[in-house]
């Protein structure tokens, strides 16, 4: 039986004492799993963004060698204070991962011997199978040998970065906390009258302006290039059952690109049953949605309608009826994951057509539709919708050309 951490990162190494030698100590194991041997397996996408493994990032099965990848981080910025992978954008910072682009540039790594370059590059390989196993590392030349191998120089400028960086994060931590000390201060006295002539407090702009203010950076060793302080990242979890919880010490929210990518696969697959309403597809409609799909709409006259007869009706007599063109927008759309097989979206549709005299109309309603997910197909199983009808009928498709008492065309509403 063999444990994984998963997340191992500076904040997680505690040194037992003060004393010179102490032992190494490793701290949070609350993502840690128990593997059988060089067990492979798909556990999860979990781990701080800069310290995730490529195999991690591509969501391939795997095991012990994410920790050697997380050790070679480590060990590079003990060496000269930041990271070999840094980018403000998330995503850019997983391709870099995902491409093993780092480098060793000057001056800081000039002092640095060859041997703790190679135990880095073997740390840092991206294949798994021929990264650097854990017995082979405590075998290297850098490490059994050190005596000999490893310089002995006093590293000023790697200690100055690490200060820098232990403050950095100390300073934000406290910021944070004030926030949400502030935040939550607020919402109470926000349940309590306010007596009149009573201030308001301006604590929360200052440490606003704090946290926009990017001048505290370590000097980047690349041409003066500003780099990161190494602040201490968000835990990004996302468990196989599909619950995504994150464990953090700076307070903040960083959500992985697999959960961006999600939402706008629900967003996409809802344009899609869109597209199909207005092209009057009923039979492309019927492959997006559940057979017992539920919904509320104002058509159904406060009523829940089950099942796609209700809506077939519309297809049938209004919308394959339509020879003008329809053009729909979803606007603010918002996606709630619920697991790995739930989601719902809630949006503002907008839909442009032609009315009978060849005018333009745009009609606008609140939708909220709710998917599951079947045999690896999202399906849309309950949606609910208020304000207008957004699917236009021409006054040729209504018996006789008449128009509803309100005096305007008519307009049906088929989902």
């Amino acid at each position: 039986m063999g444990v994984v951490h998963r997340d191992l990162k500076p904040e997680n190494l505690l040194l037992a004492s003060k004393s010179k030698g102490a032992a190494v100590k490793l701290a949070d194991f609350g993502l840690a799993i128990e593997v059988q041997g060089d067990q492979q397996a798909w556990f999860g996408f979990a781990g701080t963004p800069g310290y995730l493994s490529p195999e991690v990032l591509r969501k391939d099965p795997y095991g012990k060698p994410v920790d050697m990848w997380a050790c070679g981080v480590i060990l590079y910025i003990l060496l000269v204070g930041y990271p070999p992978f840094w980018d403000e954008d998330q995503h850019r910072l997983y391709q870099q991962i995902k491409a093993g682009a780092y480098d060793f540039p000057s001056p800081e790594w000039d002092t640095v011997t060859p041997e703790a370059k190679d135990l880095i590059n073997k740390m840092l390989t991206i294949n798994p199978a021929k990264r650097i196993t854990a017995s082979e590392a405590l075998k290297h030349p850098w490490i059994c040998q050190r005596s000999t191998v490893a310089s002995m120089m006093h590293r000023q400028e790697t200690v100055d970065c690490l200060k820098k960086f232990n403050a950095r994060r100390k300073l934000k931590g406290a910021i944070l906390t004030t926030m949400l000390a502030t935040r939550n201060f607020s919402a109470a006295k926000s349940l309590l009258k306010k007596p009149d002539g009573v201030k308001k407090r301006k604590s929360s702009s200052s440490v606003q302006m704090m946290i926009n203010n990017k001048a505290n950076v370590v000097t980047s060793p690349k041409e003066n290039i500003p780099t990161p302080a190494l602040e201490p990242q968000t835990t990004v979890i996302h468990n196989p059952d599909g619950n995504k919880e994150s464990t953090e010490s700076s307070n903040t929210t960083i959500e992985d690109e697999d959960v961006k990518a999600r939402k706008q696969e629900i967003i996409k697959v809802t344009e899609q049953l869109i597209e199909a309403i207005n092209n009057g597809d009923f039979e492309a409609y019927t492959k997006i949605c559940d057979p017992g799909l539920t919904a509320f709409e104002p058509e159904a006259l406060g009523n829940l309608v089950e099942g796609m007869d209700f809506h077939r009706f519309y297809f049938e007599n209004a919308l394959s009826k339509s020879n003008k063109p329809i053009h729909t927008i979803i606007l603010n759309p918002h996606v709630h994951l619920v697991g790995d097989d739930a989601a719902c979206i809630a949006y503002i549709r907008l839909t442009q057509y032609m009315d009978g005299s060849g005018m333009p109309k745009t009609m606008q309603s609140e939708e909220t539709r709710v998917w599951h997910r079947r045999d690896g197909k999202w399906q849309n199983v309950h949606f609910h919708r208020s304000g207008s009808p957004t699917v236009p009928i021409k006054p040729s498709c209504i018996p006789n050309g008449k128009e509803n008492f309100s005096g305007s065309t008519s307009l049906w509403q088929n989902i």
